[in-house]
């Protein structure tokens, strides 16, 4: 196995061990999981910021956005990284 499968495969791990929290995340703890998630499945944020009324959808959008540049290998070590320290302190 190689260490992209590797990392895959414990992103993906992190991933669902976070949506299976019994436990709710602080806002800012999940704006970051979100926006660590978003950039390393998709990259650079690529959609138009919410309208001034969504402030959920602006908040999302301002994270994300703050992860830009980041490469979506790095941006999933560093989402495997916090649900990892998040999930130690949580469960």
């Amino acid at each position: 196995m190689s260490l992209d499968q590797i990392y895959l495969q414990k992103f993906e791990q992190a991933a669902e061990d976070i949506k299976s929290l019994t436990k709710r995340p602080s806002d800012d703890e999940l704006l970051e999981l979100y926006a660590l998630f978003k950039q390393a499945t998709v990259g650079d944020v690529n959609t138009d910021r919410s309208g001034m009324l969504d402030l959920k959808g602006k908040a999302k959008w301002d994270r994300w956005n703050g992860k830009k540049g980041i490469l979506k290998d790095e941006a999933k070590k560093s989402y495997i990284a916090y649900a990892m320290g998040f999930l130690a302190t949580h469960k």
